[in-house]
């Protein structure tokens, strides 16, 4: 790890229930740990890293929270359940955590239970600005595989959907188009018109797949924070994935002619947000078998091969900053599919939602236990 090395944090969004349903207790959680928090739906809460630049302090960061709620679920004969969608039977009104919060109103009133998802957000400290936003530029164009690698979510409401993110399909991006953003005051001019003409109920409400983020927004920004990847339970493949954006960025830093959207792609950029939007839903469906558009040149190219290609173009960096070694869970996922695939094969082998689910909620309790 190297002094030059970006601060990372996570947003961590779990859903909490038995091994057959989903059990909605995150008041509760919220009183009891100071570092949960309630989200709309009582059946989701979330935990949130401090920042660190050192992927070992950056697993216990994100192991002994989970840890720590898990034990006080078990004494509820309560779990955490690793879909990213209410993937058992489940009552399919919005089920409040806090029916005094006029925002908690807006979204159950305008979205129901389309919001009822959970996810991991990635935040990355970045607080030069023209850095910031050639980041967001680059990790936005590039945000389908990191959707792909973390995919979790195939059923829902006890039923297999045809999709391997369920959660970005049915989740409501807002506003509906997000540009990409050419400097700061762009972003700022943006926000300010589009709350100003209700698209956006306040700062919060920029649902997108990467967003900029900071103490005071849309003003003060000091990360990137790409919300587009499911929930990861193996926190190996999550500080993988971490690592991955993070080599890509210390990259595009030295390289932004040739990394920058900007400039490097043959797209305007009206054009990159069509073919970044489509390549998200394409990903959401099929993951990493499925065909995407290269930003840079137009070609079409399978998921899992352009993955496969990046890491080939990380090696050096990975080398220099001494990462190589966290990219392992990424091959790994490669070479056996992600979540959402292993649950469609065991599904496919005749192994009902409950049974797939008890199988990965048993994996994730051994996994925890192996690591402090």
């Amino acid at each position: 790890m190297s002094k030059n090395n970006l601060y990372k944090g996570f947003e961590v969004e779990l859903f909490t229930g038995s091994f057959d349903s989903h059990i909605g207790v995150s008041a509760d959680i919220e009183e009891k740990f100071s570092d949960f928090v309630k989200e709309p739906d009582n059946r989701n809460v979330e935990y949130i890293t401090t920042p660190e630049k050192d992927y070992n302090f950056l697993y216990k960061k994100l192991i002994t929270p989970r840890k720590k709620l898990r034990q006080w679920l078990n004494n509820k004969k309560l779990t955490i359940i690793p879909s990213s969608t209410l993937c058992f039977k489940h009552d399919i009104q919005f089920q409040r955590s806090d029916i005094n919060n006029v925002y908690h109103q807006f979204i159950q009133d305008n979205y129901g239970i389309s919001i009822a998802t959970s996810s991991v957000h990635i935040n990355i400290g970045i607080d030069d600005l023209d850095k910031l936003f050639a980041a967001i530029r680059l990790i936005r164009s590039e945000a389908a595989l990191y959707l792909s690698l973390s995919a979790s979510s195939p059923f829902l409401n006890n039923k297999i959907t045809e999709n391997h993110s369920q959660r970005w399909i049915q989740f409501p991006k807002t506003p509906r188009k997000v540009p990409f953003f050419v400097n700061h005051n762009s972003y700022i001019d943006w926000i300010e018109e589009n709350i100003a003409n209700k698209n956006m109920q306040n700062i919060r409400h920029f649902w997108s797949s990467i967003r900029p983020n900071g103490p005071q927004r849309p003003l003060i920004l000091d990360r990137l924070e790409l919300r587009i990847c499911d929930f990861v339970y193996d926190i190996n493949l999550l500080l993988g994935i971490t690592a991955m954006i993070e080599l890509r960025i210390l990259d595009l830093f030295e390289n932004i002619n040739t990394l920058d959207p900007l400039n490097a792609s043959i797209f305007s950029i009206d054009e990159l947000q069509e073919i970044c939007d489509q390549n998200e839903i394409n990903a959401a469906k099929d993951s990493l078998n499925s065909e995407l558009i290269n930003w840079k040149d137009g070609k079409k190219v399978i998921c899992r091969e352009w993955i496969q290609n990046l890491l080939s173009d990380l090696s050096s960096t990975s080398e220099k900053f001494n990462m190589k070694h966290l990219l392992h869970p990424i091959y790994k996922v490669l070479k056996e599919g992600n979540q959402s695939m292993k649950w469609i094969k065991q599904y496919e082998k005749g192994l009902s939602i409950e049974q797939i689910m008890k199988i990965s909620i048993e994996d994730m309790i051994k996994s925890e236990d192996q690591n402090v």
